[in-house]
């Protein structure tokens, strides 16, 4: 019986990747959110407003944001990017983590990587000596809150996005929180 063993690494990455990561959230988020969207509204979303490789550029750039791309061998198969100075919604506590964004392909979900980008994110609000790590979830991703629930992180708000191109009945989401110092 032959093994194969993939290796996984997790990259912090530059402002020369913004290429690439613009390719690969763009092709995460095809196969979880179109949905969501009506005609035209997924691709302003990301060709436009979050993913335009100079969108992602400026993000790189900004050194309030850690950005991360996950390989498995050879192929990048997900990315995390945190937001270090983040402000709790609905409070005052600055000393905040925020996980912006975590994606996975589908095809490396269940492996134990979204397990491994959600402990790097607390190491390294650990490291800044963050009290709190938040993220936002689509209210309508149940997978993704059951996951983070069982990461430890307890619903602490909910919001709601203004974009007039997403379809109302999407538009909610959740605040998640995880207490990491008192």
């Amino acid at each position: 019986m032959e093994y194969k063993i993939i290796i996984v690494e997790i990259i912090p990455v530059t402002t020369a990747h913004a290429d690439e990561l613009s390719a690969l959230a763009k092709n995460i988020y095809k196969e979880y959110y179109l949905h969501l969207w009506y005609p035209g509204g997924a691709d302003w979303y990301m060709n436009e407003y979050a993913y335009h490789p100079g969108t992602l550029r400026t993000e790189l750039a900004d050194t309030g944001n850690l950005h991360f791309i996950v390989y498995e061998g050879e192929e990048p198969v997900g990315y995390l990017k945190i937001r270090m100075d983040a402000i709790l919604p609905g409070t005052e506590l600055a000393n905040s983590l925020e996980i912006e964004r975590i994606y996975l392909h589908k095809k490396a979900a269940g492996k134990g990587i979204g397990k491994k980008l959600m402990q790097l994110a607390e190491k390294t609000a650990v490291q800044y000596n963050k009290k709190i790590v938040f993220l936002k979830a689509m209210d309508s991703s149940k997978d993704a809150i059951a996951f983070y629930e069982k990461m430890g992180y307890v619903l602490s708000g909910r919001l709601t996005l203004s974009f007039p191109q997403m379809k109302e009945i999407f538009r909610g989401m959740v605040i998640l929180q995880k207490q990491l110092i008192d």
